[in-house]
């Protein structure tokens, strides 16, 4: 059996919204089939029929993203009742999570024509109520949010696997000697970078406003931020006066989604389109739990490795920010990589983190950026929750 070259086609976004903000109006499974829908109107030329399957990473799924939020996207977006459709789950590698599985269908002659993506509204993520475990309990019961963390935990967890996330950066700037000046600087370096890069029009090709929502773009990027606004945050989850890891130095809570569109050569001839770039290898990798932001670091080495690439082939490279201690610490762990390639256009601190749509954005990200360079070698990956990491090449 041969193994067949994976192309994307095109890949879109919304704009990403902040936790309550312009998106928080908007059902996660709207949001999933908006990109659906958007996607394909940008290749009039593909039957939508010609679909094979549909690929969505979601990391919570406890709300009105339950009950398969991939099929629920393919029915609310009107494409014909055969496309069918999944929801991964790999938490923050959800959505590139989603772009690989669809991808491997690809190569293996599983499928033709796919589409894969990631969505997650923080904002309408539920509280849950567990069943009691006897009935008519007298007591009080207590509620847990969905939207991020530790909940329910079992108790034959280690406690230093189930730390909060913003300890284990905390974790990682020990391990590293990561000062809170070095964090808020590559902070504001990220606010910076998407101010410019939205001020240029770079998202203009990718991003794709929901209908009867005022946001055109990311809603918590600051423009006008300094290192003397971010000095003035309080750590926030050590303060005993260690602490260094602040709301302004790690990703918001986000609403989002986003969508690529894969094919073989057959699929392509069907799209009429040249594509973007051609996935070449992925990788993922576990790790300590409470050190999960250093995850990418063995899962990018043996993405590259598989692909026969270096740091020095690196066009581009989108690194996941989930906080700034965390992707500094995975740069301190590649010195060989020139940090002047990893996300140029600003990255998930600036950005936002809307968990299972994140590895979506970024594998898009990449393409796009191939694609405006005409050539070159890109690179996706992030950091994952419970100790995992997760990485994609690519090639145009």
């Amino acid at each position: 059996m041969s193994i067949r070259d994976v192309y994307i086609v095109d890949a879109v976004r919304t704009p990403i919204g902040k936790f309550g903000g312009a998106l928080s109006s908007v059902r996660p499974d709207d949001l999933a089939a908006h990109v659906v829908r958007a996607l394909l109107d940008r290749t009039p030329a593909l039957d939508p029929a010609r679909l094979d399957d549909v690929y969505f990473g979601d990391a919570n799924g406890a709300g009105e993203d339950n009950r398969d939020v991939a099929r629920m996207a393919v029915l609310l977006a009107g494409l014909p009742v055969s496309v069918p459709g999944v929801t991964v789950n790999r938490l923050c590698g959800s959505g590139l999570e989603a772009v690989i599985q669809a991808a491997r269908a690809v190569a293996l002659g599983d499928a033709s024509i796919v589409l894969a993506g990631g969505v997650e509204s923080m904002s309408r993520a539920p509280w849950v109520l567990q069943k009691p475990e006897r009935a008519f309990p007298a007591g009080h019961q207590q509620l847990h949010s969905t939207t991020l963390g530790w909940r329910m935990t079992n108790p034959r967890m280690p406690a230093e696997w189930t730390v909060p996330l913003g300890e284990g950066a905390e974790l990682i700037a020990d391990k590293h000697a990561i000062t809170r000046e070095q964090q808020d600087a590559f902070a504001l370096a990220s606010h910076q970078k998407a101010a410019a890069a939205w001020a240029e029009g770079l998202y203009d090709g990718e991003v794709v406003p929901c209908a009867g929502v005022e946001l055109s773009r990311d809603e918590c990027v600051r423009d006008n931020t300094s290192m003397a606004a971010l000095a003035k945050l309080k750590p926030s989850f050590r303060t005993d006066g260690t602490g260094t890891v602040t709301a302004g130095n790690a990703s918001p809570l986000n609403d989002g989604a986003a969508a690529l569109l894969l094919v073989d050569e057959e699929g392509l001839k069907a799209c009429g389109r040249e594509p973007l770039a051609r996935i070449r290898a992925s990788a993922v990798t576990g790790i300590e739990p409470q050190l999960f932001g250093l995850g990418p670091v063995e899962a990018v080495q043996r993405a590259l490795a598989k692909a026969g690439r270096t740091f020095a082939d690196l066009t581009t490279f989108e690194l996941n920010e989930a906080f700034a201690a965390q992707s500094l610490g995975c740069l301190a762990e590649w010195p060989e990589l020139d940090p002047a390639v990893v996300n140029p256009r600003g990255g998930a601190i600036a950005i936002g983190h809307p968990l299972g749509a994140s590895g979506a954005r970024l594998a898009g990200s990449v393409a796009h950026q191939l694609a405006a360079a005409g050539s070159g070698t890109g690179l996706a990956a992030l950091c994952i929750g419970v100790g995992q990491g997760l990485a994609l090449v690519l090639e145009r």
